[in-house]
C-alpha cells in the first residue's frame, strides 16, 4: 500500500511524527511526507521535523501565508501535480488546517481515498474556519480517525456510516509521551531565570481572539490581573505580535514575552507551569495527560473529554471570568483527573492497523460520549 501522508502547519507536525515512527512495523505500508508549507519559518516549522524526528518532506509545495482562500486553492494547484505523479492508494490528513481540506477535496476528485485523523471533533461554531476544515474533511474521508467518544457520536448524528468510524486514541499523545523525557532535558526554565517559582503559560493565536480590538482588550485585562499573582511566559505567535505592537497596553511587568519555542522547550515549560491560559486546542489535550490546570478563553471546545475528564475550563471571554477562574485555580491543589480511553500512546499503530488491514472494525463505541457541545459557563 502506498500512502501520501500531509503535512502542514505546527499542530500538524506532532500528529503525524508517531505515524512515521511507526511505520517501520509495517513493511507493506510506503509512505510519502508532503509539507505543503502553511507554515514554513524554523520557529513553525523546520524546528520541530528536527525534534520530534520526522523525516525530511519528500516534496515541499512551498505555499506560505495568504487568505484562507488563496491559501486553499494554492495547495490544491500544487497537490494535484504530486498525486499524479504518485499515484497512491490513500492520502492521509491530520488535524483541521487549510492544507487538511485542501489535500482532502483534491484527492477525493481524483478519486483516491482519504483517511482524517483527528475526525468527528466539532465546536458547533461555524464561524470557525477549523470547524468548517473539520466538517467538509469528515464529509469526503473513507477512513475517519477518532481521539474521543464525542468524535463517534458526532460522525453518527451527520449520517456517517459505523464501519468508516475508527476511535484509536490521539496521536497528539503518542508524541506528548515518547518525548516527555527527552522534553526533561530542555533548559527553558533557566534560560528564563523561572527557577523553582510557580509561572503561567498563556498562548494567543485565533483571530476571533487577536484580531479584534474589544476582544483582545477583555482578554490583556485578565492577563495584566493575573500577573500580579505569578510570571505568566506569553511565546508570541507572529499574528499576535502584531496586536501587541499596536496596543497601548502590550507591556505587562511579570509577563514574559517569547518568541515562537520548539516543541521540547514548550512541553517541558507547559508540564512544569502551574496554569495555562490559551486558546489552543491541542494544548487542552496536553495539559489534561500532564494534569495541569488549563483555562481555554473560548465559549466552547471542540474537545469535550478535556471538560469532562480532564483539567480544562472553559472561561469564555470577558475578563472577570477569567480571572476569577484563575485566582480560584492558584488558590486550590493541581489536581490531576482521569487520562480519557485510548490515550496511552498507542494511536498510531491502531491507525495504521486499519490502513493495512490487519483491523478494519471500529475498536470502541461511544456509549458514554459528549452529546451536546460544552460551552463556557455549562
Amino acid at each position: 500500500m502506498k500512502i501520501v501522508a500531509v503535512v502542514g502547519a505546527r499542530p500538524n507536525f506532532m500528529k503525524i511524527a508517531p505515524l512515521f515512527w511507526e511505520l517501520p512495523n509495517y513493511p507493506g505500508i510506503e509512505a510519502v511526507l508532503v509539507h505543503t508549507g502553511q507554515h514554513y519559518d524554523r520557529a513553525m516549522s523546520q524546528l520541530f521535523f528536527e525534534e520530534l524526528r520526522i523525516p525530511r518532506p519528500d516534496v515541499d509545495l512551498g505555499v506560505g501565508s495568504a487568505s484562507h482562500a488563496v491559501q486553499t486553492a494554492e495547495v490544491m494547484k500544487r497537490f494535484e501535480p504530486v498525486l499524479l505523479e504518485q499515484r497512491p492508494d490513500a492520502v492521509v490528513v491530520v488535524g483541521d488546517v487549510n492544507s487538511t481540506i485542501a489535500c482532502a477535496l483534491t484527492s477525493v476528485k481524483l478519486d483516491i481515498p482519504v483517511a482524517h485523523v483527528e475526525a468527528g471533533l466539532r465546536s458547533f461554531d461555524r464561524t470557525m474556519p477549523e470547524e468548517i476544515n473539520r466538517i467538509l474533511t469528515d464529509s469526503i474521508s473513507q477512513w475517519l480517525f477518532v481521539t474521543e467518544p464525542s468524535g463517534v457520536e458526532n460522525l453518527k448524528r451527520e449520517g456517517v456510516p459505523g464501519e468508516r468510524i475508527h476511535f484509536v486514541g490521539n496521536v497528539m499523545i503518542d508524541t506528548l509521551l515518547a518525548c516527555r523525557a527527552r522534553s526533561e532535558r530542555a533548559t527553558i526554565l533557566e534560560d528564563l531565570g523561572l527557577g523553582t517559582q510557580p509561572y503561567g503559560v498563556l498562548t494567543l493565536h485565533r483571530p476571533a481572539n487577536v484580531d479584534d480590538p474589544e476582544v483582545f482588550d477583555s482578554l490583556w485585562s485578565a492577563v495584566e490581573r493575573l500577573q500580579r499573582e505569578l510570571p505568566i511566559v506569553f511565546p508570541v505567535h507572529p499574528r499576535t505580535r502584531k496586536t501587541l505592537e499596536q496596543s497601548p497596553r502590550g507591556n505587562l511587568p511579570n509577563v514574559r514575552l517569547t518568541d515562537p519555542l520548539g516543541y521540547l522547550d514548550f512541553l517541558k515549560l507547559v508540564a512544569h507551569s502551574r496554569l495555562v491560559l490559551t486558546d489552543s486546542g491541542g494544548l487542552q489535550e496536553e495539559t489534561t495527560v500532564l494534569g495541569v490546570p488549563c483555562l481555554t478563553l473560548r465559549n466552547n471546545t471542540e474537545r469535550p473529554v478535556t471538560v469532562t475528564q480532564g483539567t480544562n475550563t472553559l472561561v469564555g471571554l470577558e475578563t472577570h471570568r477569567i480571572v476569577a477562574a484563575g485566582l480560584k485555580t492558584l488558590s486550590e491543589p493541581a489536581s490531576r483527573r482521569r487520562t480519557p480511553d485510548l490515550w496511552d500512546g498507542r494511536a498510531s499503530s491502531r491507525i495504521l492497523d486499519v490502513l493495512s488491514g490487519t483491523n478494519s472494525q471500529a475498536p470502541a463505541d461511544a456509549t458514554a460520549a459528549q452529546r451536546t457541545p460544552v460551552l463556557a459557563g455549562a
